[in-house]
């Protein structure tokens, strides 16, 4: 069965072989990071069934995954990488304020008075909660980072392909680019 991308959501990720039986490692994108495993059969970005979970087991920074399809270790190896996709309608509903990070990417980046930001490029979680990655800001090159909180970001809207977000003042100016900052005290 072949579904259209806009019915996907990326919930993990293979990040290689574990062992010599064909299981492999992989990074989970859930917010509960063991429920991508009961959500069915992981799709390619297509819509095609790649591989089914039958069993996995938390270890550091991920989960060791059989699957029900014959796997040996270079077939598991040879995955790494590969992005792992389940069907919307398998996800549970959301709460309001509450967004699949895969439905911000490429979203328009406004400020509180509408003048254009950037456009979102990721969404990271290093720990200590979930940073936007936002590229093409006007007079800044690169990308920058905010805090996904509702003091930084206090509105999205998928269906307007919007986020407006109230970023430090600082933000883009020179004195940042140049690796400065406020004065000492």
């Amino acid at each position: 069965m072949t579904e259209p991308a806009d019915d996907l959501v990326f919930i993990a990720a293979i990040a290689g072989a574990h062992g010599v039986r064909g299981e492999c490692k992989v990074k989970s994108f859930a917010g509960n990071p063991a429920d991508a495993f009961k959500y069915g059969a992981f799709l390619d970005i297509d819509g095609k069934t790649i591989l089914t979970p039958k069993a996995a087991r938390p270890v550091k920074d991920g989960f060791v995954v059989r699957f029900a399809e014959p796997l040996d270790r270079d077939k598991a190896q040879a995955l790494k990488g590969t992005k792992l996709h389940v069907l919307r309608s398998a996800l549970p509903e959301l709460e309001e304020d509450e967004f699949y990070h895969s439905d911000l990417l490429g979203l328009k980046v406004q400020g509180l008075d509408g003048a254009p930001m950037g456009t979102l490029k990721a969404v990271h979680n290093f720990g200590s909660g979930d940073l936007l990655e936002i590229t093409g800001t006007p007079d800044r090159n690169g990308s920058w980072m905010l805090p996904f909180t509702r003091e930084f970001v206090p509105h999205v809207s998928i269906a307007e392909g919007v986020i407006t977000i109230d970023p430090p003042e600082d933000v883009g100016s020179k004195a940042e680019e140049e690796g400065g900052g406020a004065p000492d005290d």
